[in-house]
């Protein structure tokens, strides 16, 4: 068994680990490091815990193969999973974590006394609010990331599922769980505790429908931080110190991580946390789809303008990410490369379907994070760039966000791809993007469409070089 105050000494130690783990993971540099240190963090807030059992009955025999068989899905989910599927591979594991939080909360308000919380009708009021609030933060977790996963995974549609009183109906049954914690801890009926965690299931789905496609990375990394509260609100019942300081850490910093994308992508971030409030119909700002000029061209036309150009800037989106063409893309760069052309990435904050989805991708490709810039570093270079080469993005290069007061854009800094000599636009269709709004940037005069899979468009402009 081991003591208290050694307990303690561990678990700080797991905190300062976890600490580092966010800082290292806040730069592709150092994400390796950072995912040690999670690691090891991790490792020993499990392994003390497990020692502080004190005991190798039956029931720490049954943790071990539990932890066993969930560590083997996890390792082979994990080796499986593509980097296109990574979006809902997250929203599916927070989902996982707010369960974890009602189980957890359930266990404590059924058997009390394991956990030293008093015994069943006369539990500790401090304990049944932080059991409660636990439980309904990890309910709300539960099915919101399961209707992200859905709509990422295209099984439910993207677009915003609306009705009449909509957020109304939210506020209403917000206000009726405040209420229902303070009857908890009045009477402390068995009624009014699953009574919180049914509405709360209720409320997580209401919340995540209206949000519709474009605002889906905002989401991911609000239901990141929604299950770091959760956790941390079960760690205070279960007086267990790693998982009060790992659900804060991961709680405030995907908090602070939607605000940064919130003003990214031009959003109100209470917009996003109260499931669309007050949020801009993007069906009724859709542009009017009247026949445009378009110019289109071939990999060889392509090839011909890049191969002459000094300077190329790609600008990789989510289309790039559907059709593996990460490596691809590197081989091209390798070939302009030998042509002395200068190359170099542009990567948009909410570019793909979560943060980082882009560099990650990059990386896999093994390019070079000298080669990689974000928005605020490279927009000014467009303007003095020979060709932009963009592959897959759509809403992040649309010129209307800074055009057109009617558009659910309006105001999202965009890449400014409209100000290079000469634009490839790489998309299947000109179908519209996660906003659901036309590009404008596919009808103007310095933009050649390649209509075609982003990867069997850059391995015909790899041949033509």
């Amino acid at each position: 068994m081991i003591s208290s105050n050694l307990l303690a000494i561990f678990y700080l130690i797991s905190g300062v680990l976890f600490i580092l783990a966010l800082r290292g993971l806040s730069s592709p540099e150092t994400s390796r490091q950072g995912n040690l240190f999670g690691i090891i963090g991790m490792a020993i807030a499990i392994g003390v815990t497990i020692i502080s059992v004190g005991n190798f009955s039956t029931g720490f025999l049954y943790l071990l193969v539990l932890l066993l068989i969930g560590g083997s899905i996890g390792a082979f989910i994990a080796f499986k999973i593509p980097m296109t599927a990574m979006p809902e591979l997250v929203a599916g594991f927070h989902s996982l974590v707010g369960l974890a939080a009602v189980f957890v909360a359930i266990s404590a308000f059924l058997n009390p006394e394991v956990f030293s919380l008093g015994s069943p009708g006369n539990i500790k009021v401090a304990s049944l609010i932080e059991m409660s609030l636990g439980a309904a933060i990890g309910a709300i977790t539960f099915t919101g990331s399961i209707i992200a996963f859905l709509k990422l995974r295209g099984i439910m549609s993207g677009s915003p599922i609306t009705f009449f009183g909509q957020h109304y109906l939210n506020l209403i049954l917000g206000i009726i769980l405040v209420g229902l914690v303070f009857y908890l801890c009045k009477t402390q009926a068995d009624i009014w505790f699953w009574t919180i965690i049914i509405i709360s299931f209720l409320v997580g789905i209401l919340l995540i429908i209206p949000i519709g496609g474009a605002d889906m990375p905002v989401v991911i990394s609000m239901l990141n931080s929604y299950s770091g509260w959760a956790a941390a609100g079960i760690g205070f019942t279960l007086e267990n110190t790693a998982l009060i300081i790992t659900g804060a850490l991961v709680g405030s910093s995907g908090a602070i991580l939607s605000y940064i994308m919130c003003k990214g992508m031009n959003r109100s971030f209470f917009n996003v946390i109260l499931g669309g409030w007050g949020a801009t119909d993007q069906s009724s700002s859709n542009h009017s789809k009247e026949q445009k000029p378009v110019k289109s061209g071939n990999a060889d036309d392509a090839a011909f303008l890049m191969k002459n150009a000094s300077s190329v800037i790609i600008v990789p989106g989510y289309g790039m990410a559907v059709a593996q063409a990460q490596h691809a893309l590197r081989e091209m760069v390798d070939a302009l490369k030998k042509n002395g052309v200068k190359v170099t990435y542009a990567i948009h904050p909410v570019a793909g379907r979560m943060p980082g989805h882009m560099n990650v991708l990059l990386a896999e490709a093994n390019v070079s994070y000298d080669e990689v810039f974000e928005l605020e570093e490279i927009n000014n270079d467009f303007a003095n760039c020979d060709v932009a080469y963009v592959i897959g993005a759509n809403d992040v290069t649309n010129p209307v966000a800074k055009t057109d007061p009617q558009s659910p854009i309006y105001g999202m800094p965009i890449l400014d791809v409209e100000k290079s000599k000469s634009v490839l636009f790489v998309k299947r269709s000109l179908s519209p993007g996660y906003a659901g709004i036309d590009n404008d940037l596919f009808y103007r005069d310095n933009t050649l469409m390649l209509f075609a899979d982003a990867k069997k468009m850059t391995e015909d402009i790899i041949k033509s070089l």
